[in-house]
């Protein structure tokens, strides 16, 4: 109603992104509004770009640009272990250790009934495709630790059980550099249970 119409479509649009409220939406349509021509015309061909280029990894699920994606062509990575998370930028939080050197499976959600998301809406027959190869020994979880990724965790490893893999979950509790009088009694349990003999 204030805004001439093309920039009243372009905050819509914007306010139409998880965690965009109208004001934040309004500021990113005049700093659209503000930028050179050429970079708002980069900012809209990146925007395309991501919808078109784009795809899903026919191995791994991970979004990628080829198929399979290129951590699925390393043939450098330990095949025998598989580590299952949510979301791709997971799969990158998990890169970034350089710590895991197996493969991976991005489910693309978690069971959650509350929102009626269930095994079958996740990328769960993918993954169990994937478990018939023989080099496949071990399943790492690495679900949020959180309702929807603990039940999918233990859901999963049920699911699993008759393929006779080693299945593991990922440890959970105190962060590097916190304090024990700041944390809460669930993420202590954790901390706990999660313990390791030092060497």
């Amino acid at each position: 109603m204030y805004y001439p119409e093309p920039l009243a479509k372009l905050i819509d649009s914007f306010s139409k992104l998880p965690g965009i409220g109208p004001k934040t939406a309004a500021r990113l349509a005049f700093h659209v509004l503000r930028m050179k021509e050429e970079e708002a015309i980069d900012f809209a061909k990146a925007l395309v770009s991501v919808k078109r280029n784009l795809s899903y990894c026919s191995v791994c699920c991970n979004i990628t640009d080829i198929d399979p994606c290129r951590i699925c062509q390393d043939k450098g990575r330990d095949a025998s272990v598989i580590c299952v998370v949510q979301e791709p930028k997971d799969l990158v939080a998990m890169e970034r250790t350089k710590e895991f050197n197996g493969y991976y499976h991005v489910l693309h959600g978690a069971i959650s009934p509350m929102e009626g998301i269930g095994p079958d809406e996740i990328h769960m027959a993918e993954l169990l495709k994937r478990l018939g190869d023989e080099q496949v020994q071990e399943l790492i979880l690495a679900t949020n630790p959180n309702i929807e990724g603990e039940a999918t965790a233990m859901y999963l490893s049920r699911l699993v059980k008759p393929f006779g893999l080693k299945v593991t979950r990922i440890a959970h509790g105190l962060p590097v550099g916190g304090d024990l009088e700041y944390a809460d009694e669930v993420t202590l349990t954790k901390a706990l249970e999660g313990r390791r003999e030092l060497n």
